[in-house]
């Protein structure tokens, strides 16, 4: 018989607003040398996206859809579980219509709001990234997908306090006849925004930033598609998004201590450490980390956001699952 372990894990897979009821987590792991959580018998989910794989700039520009959607149109496009005021439409409404597009070297970048239906190709990124950087066994690849499956489903009740952003990356490659032309738009990476204190998670990693204050946090970028500037620019879209959103200019974002690439990356960004984990969080077995944070301008021209690219990259951050 299997034997049957609980064990605390650093997922944070709650928030302020919570319409999903939790089903209990046992674990009877096929190898004990690792234990880990494991689901009831009792939870499924759906496993297609959960395959393991090895997988000079210009200003940027924020556009809105020409035909401004209702505000039923908007409601039902992002199922938030509950109510909202009008006020709520209104910021949901321009969520839906926000765009940054940003002129790459080999090829063009979109970021946009993550739409419900498009849950799966995030959690997918998102799992792959978080198993590369934690060294997790393969094993364990469908059961971190379930969390972080989970995790998101979750999130969309905090919409729009906080939201999901994805990147799609389109490159160029040049034809036999020497002329370049459009491959296909993929997806290259995701990060997550907070707005305010009702869209901030419940528990969120220490050192805690302002529940008040936005804050970006979960960055992941496709490893095909690493080195061409994809994180610098989700980082840039989170930043305009949150100067439109937002009237609080000082934003927060953690950063592991050991990660220099990330480090490296928002120190060129403007960003400056406020906090850093005490060493003793390491007997509990968390990993170190910087609390940064960074004033943004007044104006909400996107123009006059910094926007240079940068050649740092990196797998992932994500800070609200890493310990």
């Amino acid at each position: 018989m299997a034997t049957t372990i609980s064990v605390p894990v650093s997922l944070n897979l709650s928030s302020d607003s919570q319409p999903y009821k939790r089903l209990p987590l046992i674990l009877s792991p096929p190898f004990l040398q690792h234990p880990f959580l494991s689901l009831h018998k009792s939870c499924y989910f759906s496993s297609r996206f959960c395959s393991s794989s090895n997988g000079s700039s210009s200003s940027p520009t924020t556009t809105a859809e020409t035909e401004t959607p209702c505000a039923s149109t908007a409601y039902d496009s992002y199922k938030t579980g509950r109510f909202l005021s009008n006020e709520e439409i209104e910021k949901l409404k321009a969520l839906q219509d926000f765009r940054y597009y940003q002129q790459l070297e080999t090829g063009s970048m979109l970021v946009r709001v993550m739409k419900p239906e498009e849950i799966d190709i995030t959690v997918k990124l998102l799992t792959e990234s978080f198993v590369e950087s934690m060294s997790l066994p393969v094993g364990y690849v469908s059961l971190v997908c379930y969390f972080v499956q989970q995790y998101l489903i979750e999130r969309q009740a905090a919409i729009p306090h906080a939201v999901t952003l994805i990147g799609f990356y389109k490159g160029k490659q040049e034809t036999k006849g020497g002329e370049e032309e459009d491959d296909l738009e993929e997806l290259a990476g995701t990060v997550e925004v907070c707005f305010d204190k009702r869209g901030a998670s419940a528990s969120p990693p220490t050192p805690t930033p302002p529940k008040n204050a936005p804050y970006i946090c979960n960055m992941a970028v496709k490893q095909s598609h690493r080195r061409r500037g994809i994180g610098w620019n989700l980082l840039k879209a989170s930043e305009v998004l949150i100067s439109e959103m937002s009237s609080m200019r000082d934003v927060y974002l953690h950063c592991r201590v050991i990660d220099s690439a990330p480090f490296n990356m928002y120190t060129k960004a403007g960003y400056n450490i406020v906090k850093t984990n005490s060493i003793w969080v390491l007997l509990m077995l968390q990993m170190r980390k910087h609390l940064m944070c960074k004033k943004l301008l007044v104006s909400k021209n996107p123009s006059e956001l910094d926007t240079s690219g940068s050649d740092m990259e990196f797998s992932s951050q994500m800070d609200t699952w890493k310990s």
